[in-house]
């Protein structure tokens, strides 16, 4: 059976379902890709975003919407296609690449193209003066795609700056509720009718398909990730990206298809119930994201590991606060480049803090706490 799902506008585009199936999990073979598109679409999820950059997935995409139109009766129509860009290379690279997306897909438009990782100053101004504004142009003079978007893990500066210059549509930002640090730049995007995607709130949002027993009895009687879904939802968002792996991946997500409504007070309790959980862990030791101990003289992201901290000691989830701090340094402008170790107790940022902590003996604990052999990140 097909879930008649709820719809929302996403920028100036088409309507996508409140949840959207992301594809950089499904690259192992056709039968993984097919099986879970397949899946998505009876859960009523109509929107899939990919990228060329995903190894094979435009290709595997391009295969499977064919073999689902032919021996399933679903339409290439149906479906929502959201497909990304890096902000490099000249004109003539971008064209050329492009044409291979729409090739791999096997299609002739493209609702939805993001540049995807408007992460430092300099791809933003790929965009707006360099080679990028030809690439825009020439799109959409030959009506290639239907609108353009971009995606970040940059800056809050820059992401606001990148949605308040009108050359975007919609974006992709990491939203989550374990890291409400975005929130603000969301209903700013909202507020001038883009579309609002949520990256990775299940994974990158802190592995709560996984949840620590803290996290599970503090949240009762909800489970912790369909908790942060509804967050999300209940906050205008648009869709949520689902990066499926499994056919158990669109469990919650099915469930929550039309819950876009607010919060019911029973949520409202749990949520603040693991507020108060974690800050009853952490007492007086609690960072509260305020950012007002930057910038450090070290260039040490001191909101951002302490939040790894809170989110390790607070809500249990110490596999994942792990797994983020050891790839500081090891993924480029992708995420964070110096960790705690880089601090030199200067202690410029102590007088700073609101909540008068003591971060350079925060930070040397976080470093103790979480410092691993790291891992090889998914992709790039």
């Amino acid at each position: 059976m097909i879930i008649d799902s709820q719809k929302r506008l996403f920028g100036k585009g088409c309507n996508v379902s409140l949840f959207t199936l992301g594809t950089m999990r499904a690259t192992e073979n056709l039968n993984k890709m097919y099986s879970l598109i397949k899946r998505a679409h009876q859960a009523g999820i109509n929107h899939l975003e990919t990228a060329a950059s995903y190894g094979k997935a435009e290709i595997l995409i391009g295969e499977v919407l064919n073999k689902l139109e032919n021996s399933e009766k679903i339409t290439k129509k149906e479906w929502i296609i959201t497909t990304k860009v890096l902000p490099k290379g000249d004109f003539n690279y971008l064209k050329k690449n492009f044409k291979n997306s729409l090739k791999n897909l096997k299609l002739k438009k493209i609702h939805n193209l993001a540049i995807h990782g408007i992460n430092l100053d300099e791809h933003l101004d790929w965009v707006l003066n360099g080679e990028g504004v030809k690439f825009l142009q020439w799109l959409i003079k030959n009506d290639l795609v239907d609108q353009v978007g971009f995606s970040s893990h940059g800056s809050y500066k820059l992401i606001e700056k990148a949605i308040n210059c009108e050359v975007f549509s919609f974006c992709n930002l990491h939203l989550h509720f374990l890291d409400q640090s975005k929130i603000s730049l969301a209903q700013l995007a909202l507020k001038k009718k883009m579309g609002v995607l949520a990256i990775s709130p299940a994974d990158k949002g802190g592995r709560l398909y996984a949840p620590s027993d803290t996290l599970l009895k503090a949240s009762a009687p909800y489970h912790p990730l369909a908790l942060a879904y509804r967050f999300l939802l209940s906050k205008g968002i648009t869709t949520l990206s689902l990066g499926a792996s499994k056919i158990e991946d669109f469990y919650i997500a099915e469930k929550l298809i039309n819950s876009s409504q607010k919060l019911t007070s029973s949520e409202i309790n749990a949520l603040k119930n693991i507020e108060k959980v974690a800050n009853e862990e952490l007492k007086s030791s609690k960072c509260e994201q305020c950012r007002s101990c930057l910038p450090c003289p070290s260039e040490i992201p001191i909101p951002e590991i302490l939040r790894l901290r809170n989110i390790s000691l607070g809500y249990g989830q110490i596999e994942f606060a792990k797994e983020r701090y050891n790839l500081i340094g090891r993924a480029g402008h992708w995420w964070e480049e110096k960790n705690a170790s880089f601090c030199l107790e200067c202690n410029e940022c102590v007088p700073k803090c609101p909540s008068e902590l003591n971060i350079p003996e925060l930070l040397k604990q976080t470093h103790n706490l979480l410092v691993e052999k790291p891992k090889k990140r998914l992709w790039g």
